[in-house]
């Protein structure tokens, strides 16, 4: 498999280690030589209930009985993209109350960039520095890492980048923008939490300026952070919410949430202003309603907290400078690197998965699914100290 993988699978890097699934349970992956691996990375925060949870495999399996792709997005009722849209209007402040589903979150914000534009009448985009919103042509156009973007140019006119956190450049926000987008957590620059002043500040700006702010919950969301989405423990209501990732417990989505009032520029001048095919598919609706129904039992978003905590007692290391992030969104920052890559190789080969950064290169990711034991963290915290402490010997 490995082989046929180079062969005819397009590559993202010359490094994938091409680890071969057999299958995954739990908080678990397992390879086809008999290896098992504890999961500390969840997808890149798409498992918020770890590998092949029962309730979400069962809704799957009962809808594929039912029906499955019957229609483009927005013309047919199906009850599990009505349910799932009710769904996540509970967890939103008011307007917040309307939502267009889509199959990813970049897709999700390209339907917001188009949206913000509509209502506003106005071209000017402002977007944070280090952010990460996706890799289509728009998302990528947000933004400032001038390596992945040269290749690519043209990209998308009129776009700004300010300092995430810096109040000074909200100046930089005008009667001539149309929307500021943000991180609710930047994800690639490092797991940076935002100063609930700033937050603040950004939001009175787009007030007085009439810019729409428009959040990205794709990372944080679902629980992750110890609340179903992160922004909601701060004191400000976004004009629109992107969703994804963990949103459907394993399979691809993404979410536009807004107003009813914004969200219906859509459908006239001009009509289907946004389409998509198997936005709203039947099947992934249902994994996403079942997945956001288990967050709510329980306490295991409750608990969030204190295995935070547990990852922050273990790894007190001397080569860790600092644990950044919050919730089950964290990043160990090491002292330079130059070992970065090599220490998360070395971990997944001892049986604990981990992950790298985009734009923090001394970053190791901790995004494990929401279900991780205070057992299993120690023991993923004990491989992770003595692999750095070898590499760093």
């Amino acid at each position: 498999m490995k082989k046929d993988f180079f062969q005819y699978q397009a590559p993202t890097t010359p490094f994938a280690p091409a680890l071969e699934v057999s299958h995954a349970r739990g908080n678990y992956i397992y390879d086809v030589h008999g290896n098992k691996y504890l999961d500390c990375v969840a997808g890149v925060s798409a498992l918020p209930l770890g590998h092949c949870h029962p309730a979400v495999t069962t809704a799957i399996k009962k809808q594929v009985d039912l029906y499955m792709h019957v229609m483009v997005y927005g013309e047919y009722a199906q009850e599990p993209a009505v349910e799932l849209c009710k769904k996540i209007a509970q967890h939103m402040p008011e307007p917040l109350q309307m939502t267009y589903l889509v199959n990813s979150g970049t897709e999700a914000m390209e339907a917001a960039i188009k949206l913000a534009r509509r209502v506003t009448g106005r071209s000017e985009l402002i977007s944070m520095q280090h952010a990460y919103h996706g890799n289509t042509m728009g998302s990528l156009s947000l933004m400032d890492y001038e390596e992945r973007k040269a290749p690519f140019r043209p990209l998308i006119p009129q776009i700004k980048h300010i300092k995430f956190n810096c109040m000074s450049q909200l100046n930089l926000i005008t009667s001539q923008t149309a929307a500021v987008i943000i991180e609710s957590i930047q994800g690639g620059a490092g797991f940076i939490i935002p100063h609930a002043s700033w937050l603040k500040s950004l939001k009175a700006k787009c007030n007085q300026t009439g810019a729409l702010l428009i959040i990205d919950e794709i990372q944080p969301g679902m629980g992750r952070t110890g609340t179903m989405f992160y922004f909601t423990q701060h004191d400000i209501i976004p004009d629109m919410v992107i969703t994804g990732k963990g949103l459907a417990g394993g399979l691809p989505i993404g979410a536009l949430t807004a107003s009813a009032t914004h969200l219906n520029h859509f459908k006239e001048a001009p009509m289907l202003g946004h389409i998509t095919t198997f936005g709203g598919n039947p099947v992934i609706a249902s994994a996403a309603l079942a997945t956001m129904t288990e967050l709510e039992k329980g306490d295991l978003i409750k608990s969030v907290s204190l295995k935070e905590l547990r990852f922050r007692e273990s790894l007190k290391n001397k080569h860790i400078l600092e644990i950044r992030g919050t919730g089950l969104m964290l990043a160990a920052i090491l002292s330079d690197d130059q070992h970065t890559a090599a220490i998360v190789d070395e971990c997944r080969n001892r049986g604990v998965i981990f992950f790298l950064l985009l734009f923090e290169k001394r970053a190791i990711r901790i995004t494990p699914p929401l279900t991780i034991t205070i057992d299993e963290i120690e023991k993923a915290c004990n491989i992770l100290n003595q692999v750095i402490n070898e590499f760093y010997k």
